[in-house]
């Protein structure tokens, strides 16, 4: 085991069929399993999907795995790989369809990983998603509350999220300090729905919460935008200009970022 990898092995005896259960009829479907480590939840799925692509970043797990897997390279592939270096727009192409995700996130990099789902997201239609609570509490966050945030607004440009259920940390090895929780995500980009684009409108994002203390107007008056151009734009949106970003809907941010744009 390797500390530095961020590795908590699920060793839940109920939790594996419970997250393969969440996923669904996988059975004409190609499933990508992110850090599938010592298999927990791989033999299962290798038992369901049509097509089963495993991406761990560890050498030695994933020599493991392809050795226990070597009979079945028709319908398992084991890919050593970093999962944020993986093309998955490529992957569905080449599996000849969406592909279904489940995976157990690292700690450390589970933000990096939900961001480069969204980027593919028209390449994936699904996924079931272990991860801290605090995370999945802010993915599922309203707002209004102290979670709603720029991964909350993100996470709704791309998905919908639905929370499943917890894991304590007992349910790991190495336990863990923290809980996780099971999260299913249904793929339903809302660029066309929101008229915006994605790349502009995340870009504006950043500066609605770039400090979270301080109103929509100080933040954006900070990133330059003209005061006249602000000023019309909170206007025409409707949106007030004292409120602050983690108070605003989704709805209502684009409809402030269109203003801006005209």
């Amino acid at each position: 085991m390797k500390a530095r990898l961020g590795q908590n092995f699920l060793v839940s005896a109920t939790a594996p069929q419970a997250i393969v259960d969440a996923a669904g009829e996988i059975g004409n479907s190609a499933v990508l399993e992110i850090g599938p480590g010592m298999g927990a939840i791989t033999h299962l799925l290798a038992r369901k999907a049509r097509r089963l692509i495993a991406v761990e970043f560890d050498r030695d797990l994933s020599t493991s795995l392809a050795n226990q897997y070597g009979d079945q390279t028709a319908r398992v592939d084991i890919i050593t790989n970093d999962i944020l270096r993986v093309d998955l727009t490529a992957l569905a192409e080449r599996e000849g369809g969406q592909l279904i995700v489940v995976g157990n996130l690292p700690y450390y990099i589970t933000s990096d990983i939900l961001l480069h789902l969204f980027e593919h997201a028209k390449a994936l239609d699904r996924a079931v998603l272990m991860m801290q609570r605090e995370v999945a509490d802010r993915l599922c966050a309203h707002p209004g509350t102290r979670e709603y945030g720029l991964l909350t607004v993100t996470t709704q440009m791309y998905a919908e999220v639905q929370r499943l259920f917890e894991l304590k940390p007992e349910d790991f090895s190495p336990t863990p300090k923290v809980h996780s929780t099971v999260v299913r995500l249904h793929f339903t980009p809302q660029h066309r729905q929101l008229g915006i684009d994605p790349a502009a409108f995340t870009h504006f994002l950043r500066h609605c919460f770039a400090q979270k203390r301080k109103t929509l107007g100080n933040n954006l008056r900070a990133a330059a935008y003209p005061p006249d151009r602000l000023e019309a734009a909170f206007q025409t949106s409707g949106v007030r200009k004292e409120s602050r970003a983690e108070a605003i809907s989704i709805d209502r941010l684009s409809k402030l970022f269109r203003a801006l744009a005209i």
